[in-house]
C-alpha cells in the first residue's frame, strides 16, 4: 500500500510539474523521478554497503552509465571499483559454555568478549577460590560501585585492563558477572579492536550464574569454547568516464549507499528495525549524478574530461571516496575540481541550497558572482571538509564544491521516502550545477586553497581535539587522517598518521569509542592524550 501511494503521488506530482516544463526538460524531470523511485524502493532494502541491495543499485547505475555512453573507469576495464570493509569480530556458532554438561545459551545469558582468546578450555573450577592455572570468576559489582561518581569511568576499558591483570596473576580463563542491581550495559561489541588476550573472557548474566552456579564453594566442570573471527564485506564504487582528450578532468560524485535496516548503528530510528530507503540520502544525489552525466556527454563541453563516481561506504565513514583517492583510476594531479551532491532532494520553500567548499579555490567567488538563477538562493560554507565524500578530495588538495539542500526530520530514519522528494527543486539544482560546470569549461586548471576544517560526523559532544579520523583504519585506536588548522591537536603537535589510543584513563579502539570518550569531557577539563607515532608512544598534557 505504501509503494502504491508513493507511485500515485509521484504520478500526480509529475503531471502538475510537467505543465511548467518544456519537452526537453520533462525528460530530465521524469528521469530524476525514475532514478529516485527505483533506488529508494523497498526491494533494495536500504542499499547497505556490501549487501544485495547495494548490488542491485550498482547494477542500475552501471546500466544508466552505459546507456548514457560513459566509458568504464573502474577495475580491470569494468565500471566497478571494489574495496574492503572490516565488519568487525563475529562470534561463530561453535562458541559455547557448559557447566556440568549443561549449556548456558548464548546472546542473552552468555557471550565472549571480543578480545577473548580463541581457545577450548576444560577444567574444574571453584568460584570462591581463585587458584593459579585455573579459570576465575569475577563479580564486577564492586568495580561499578567504586566508580559510580566518576564521570570519566569507562567500564569496558576497565574490564579489559582487569582481564589482562588477572591473566598475569594466573587465571587461565575469566567468567565475568554482575551481582548488583545496576545495569552494567555490557554487550558484545563487534567493532571492538582491542588486542586479543591470552585467555578466554566470557560474560554470563547474573540469572544464569544463580541457575547454573548457585553454590560458589562448590566445584563445577567448566567447558568453554570461544571462536571469534574477523568478518569482512565488500563495497563497490561505480565509475564512468567521458574522455575528451583534455589535459584536465572534472569529477562529479554522489554516494548511493544507505543504512539498510540500521545494522551499523548509524540510524536515528527508535522503533523496530525497518528499511531505510534513503530517498534524499542519497538517491537524490545519485539521480542528479546520472542526469548530469547524460547532459554533459551530450553537450559541447569538451575542454575537460569528466569522471562520474557513485560512491559506496559513505555512511560508514567515507570508505568509498577515501579508497578511490588512495587508489585513483585516473591521475589525481590532473583533476581540475570535484563536485559532490549529497541530499539534494529537499529544496525548501525559500529555495536555498548550501554550497560547501566555497573557500577551496579563489575562482569560486568569481564563478558564483556570475551565475544567477531565480529558482536558487545559495548559502555558502567555505570549508572543504564535512560529513560527505568531497572531504576525501579536499585532503588531496583538490578544489571541491558540496551541494546540500539541508537536513530534515527524516534524516537517517525509515521515513526518508521518495514521496517526500521535491522533484522540481531537484531539477532546478541539476540545472544550476550544470551551469556551474558550463562556466568552468573555458577556465584553466583551478588553483587550490586550504580552508578551515569541520568535523566529518554529526555528534553532540562539547569538546574536540580537532582531528579528522580515518574511518577505514582497521587497527586498534583512531588514526589521524587530518589535523584542523589552529585547533587543539595542531597546537599539541599531533600529526596526520598518528594513532590515538587513550584520553585520560579512557582507552578506545575505534572512532565510536573515541567519540564516547570525548563525550565524558567538558571545556576546561585537564587530561592527557596518548598516541602512537610509528613505534614511538607519546603522551601530551592538554586542556579542553
Amino acid at each position: 500500500m505504501k509503494r502504491l501511494f508513493s507511485s500515485v503521488f509521484l504520478l500526480l506530482a509529475f503531471v502538475s510539474y510537467s505543465q511548467k516544463l518544456k519537452k526537453s526538460e520533462k525528460a530530465v524531470f521524469a528521469a530524476l523521478q525514475q532514478h529516485v523511485n527505483y533506488l529508494a524502493d523497498d526491494k533494495l532494502e536500504g542499499r547497505r554497503t556490501g549487501t544485495n541491495g547495494e548490488k542491485l543499485a550498482s547494477e542500475y547505475i552501471i546500466n544508466q552509465f552505459k546507456a548514457n555512453g560513459l566509458q568504464p573507469k573502474g577495475d580491470k576495464g569494468t565500471y566497478i571499483q571494489e574495496f574492503e570493509v572490516n565488519d568487525g569480530r563475529s562470534i561463530n556458532p561453535s562458541t559455547h559454555l557448559l557447566v556440568n554438561d549443561q549449556e548456558i545459551k548464548g546472546d542473552k545469558d552468555f557471550f565472549p568478549l571480543p578480545y577473548s582468546a580463541n581457545t577450548l578450555l576444560e577444567a574444574p573450577v571453584t568460584p570462591a577460590i581463585q587458584e593459579s592455572n585455573s579459570p576465575w570468576f569475577y563479580d564486577i559489582k564492586e568495580l561499578i560501585e567504586e566508580n559510580k561518581n566518576n564521570p570519566h569511568f569507562d567500564l569496558p576499558a576497565a574490564l579489559y585492563d582487569k582481564a589482562g591483570v588477572l591473566a598475569k596473576r594466573g587465571a587461565t580463563g575469566l567468567i565475568i558477572y554482575n551481582s548488583s542491581s545496576t545495569d552494567d550495559g555490557i554487550k558484545y561489541n563487534k567493532r571492538d579492536k582491542s588486542a586479543l588476550l591470552k585467555i578466554p573472557v566470557v560474560y554470563i548474566s547474573n540469572e544464569a550464574k544463580k541457575k547454573f552456579i548457585p553454590d560458589e564453594s562448590g566445584t563445577y566442570d567448566l567447558k568453554v569454547k570461544v571462536d571469534i573471527s574477523e568478518k569482512k564485506r565488500w563495497g563497490h564504487n561505480v565509475i564512468g568516464y567521458v574522455d575528451n582528450g583534455a589535459a584536465t578532468t572534472v569529477i562529479l560524485g554522489a554516494h548511493y549507499d544507505h543504512l539498510g535496516y540500521g545494522e551499523d548503528g548509524n540510524s536515528r530510528n527508535t522503533g523496530a528495525p525497518a528499511i531505510h530507503n534513503g530517498a534524499d540520502d542519497n538517491a537524490s544525489g545519485t539521480a542528479a549524478l546520472l542526469e548530469l552525466s547524460k547532459m554533459i556527454l551530450a553537450s559541447k563541453l569538451k575542454k575537460n574530461n569528466y569522471l562520474f563516481i557513485a560512491f559506496s561506504g559513505e555512511e560508514l565513514g567515507l570508505y568509498g571516496s577515501k579508497y578511490f583517492t588512495d587508489n585513483p583510476t585516473i591521475d589525481l594531479s590532473k583533476v581540475n575540481y570535484m563536485l559532490n551532491m549529497d541530499m539534494v532532494g529537499r529544496l525548501n520553500d525559500s529555495s536555498k541550497i548550501t554550497v560547501g567548499g566555497y573557500g577551496t579555490s579563489p575562482y569560486w567567488g568569481q564563478l558564483f558572482a556570475d551565475i544567477k538563477d531565480k529558482n536558487i538562493t545559495v548559502k555558502f560554507d567555505s570549508s572543504g571538509t564535512g560529513p560527505s565524500d568531497h572531504t576525501s578530495f579536499y585532503r588531496k588538495d583538490i578544489p571541491v564544491l558540496f551541494f546540500f539542500t539541508g537536513t530534515h526530520s527524516d534524516y537517517h530514519k525509515p521515513s526518508d521516502d521518495a514521496d517526500k522528494i521535491n522533484f522540481m527543486g531537484e531539477y532546478n539544482v541539476v540545472k544550476y550545477i550544470y551551469k556551474l560546470v558550463e562556466e568552468t569549461n573555458n577556465q584553466p586548471k583551478l588553483a587550490f586553497t586550504k580552508t578551515r576544517e569541520q568535523q566529518t560526523i554529526r555528534s553532540n559532544f562539547t569538546v574536540s581535539l580537532g582531528i579528522m579520523p580515518d574511518y577505514t583504519f582497521s587497527g586498534s585506536g583512531v588514526r589521524v587522517d587530518g589535523v584542523s588548522e589552529g585547533k587543539l591537536a595542531q597546537r599539541l603537535g599531533i600529526k596526520t598518521g598518528d594513532v590515538i589510543t587513550q584520553l585520560g584513563d579512557i582507552k578506545f579502539t575505534d572512532v565510536t569509542s573515541y567519540m564516547q570518550a570525548l563525550s565524558k569531557f567538558k571545556k576546561g577539563d585537564n587530561t592527557k592524550v596518548k598516541l602512537k607515532r610509528g613505534n614511538e608512544e607519546i603522551v601530551y598534557d592538554l586542556t579542553f
